[in-house]
């Protein structure tokens, strides 16, 4: 993939190239400002932008504010959103509108190479990656507290699995469940929080975020 990499920390930044470039991939551009990010967008048309929360000059959101006027403006450029901790309302608005080559992972995650790397790959062809720890804070920050404390713990981490684009057979091997277990602890999810269980795949998921989303203050 065609990559742009959009981090002020320079070892950070420098890591992520040597990373992604030892990869296969093709890093065209290299920024450390938001502005120099959507300026780099726009002339490079890149496939993929992996982009700090927070840069320069305030250092509080204007990363996350650059890949959601990416992901309005340059809808052909996947985004894979890197934060020291979840920004919940940037977060669900990333959300909300459309998770297809979507990605917010925790920078801790990239240590683990090989699940970065994997992430990358998900989001570039168009999926979804998402930081169970995103997830969870939604979750918890979701004004509908009443439908969601009717999960039990072991449909609390079916949901965080399946937002984390688990498979259904890939949740049943992480909890040591059966398949037809974790298909009943799906349909029952969708039932308490009044969700339709006729989509399929990521599309339940994306269903749950963007109600959660809409209840969390809906901006």
């Amino acid at each position: 993939m065609r990559i742009v990499i959009a981090e002020d920390a320079v070892l950070l930044r420098a890591g992520l190239e040597r990373l992604l470039s030892d990869a296969g991939h093709e890093v065209v551009a290299t920024v450390s400002t938001a502005n120099e990010l959507l300026r780099a967008v726009d002339t490079h048309s890149p496939d993929l932008a992996v982009v700090d929360v927070r840069m320069p000059p305030t250092f509080t959101d204007e990363g996350i504010r650059a890949a959601v006027l990416i992901r309005s403006q340059n809808p052909d450029t996947c985004v894979l959103v890197l934060s020291q901790y979840v920004e919940e309302r940037y977060a669900a608005e990333l959300i909300a509108s459309d998770t297809a080559g979507l990605g917010y992972l925790l920078k801790d995650r990239v240590a683990d190479v090989s699940d970065f790397l994997d992430a990358v790959a998900t989001v570039g062809a168009g999926g979804t990656a998402l930081d169970p720890e995103v997830v969870a804070q939604i979750l918890v920050r979701s004004r509908r507290a009443g439908e969601l404390a009717a999960l039990t713990a072991r449909e609390r981490e079916v949901l965080a699995a399946m937002a984390a684009g688990a498979a259904n057979r890939t949740i049943a091997e992480q909890l040591h469940i059966t398949d037809g277990a974790v298909e009943k602890h799906i349909s029952s999810i969708f039932t308490k929080l009044n969700l339709s269980s006729e989509a399929t795949g990521n599309r339940r998921v994306l269903a749950v975020l963007r109600y959660l989303r809409h209840e969390n203050g809906g901006t």
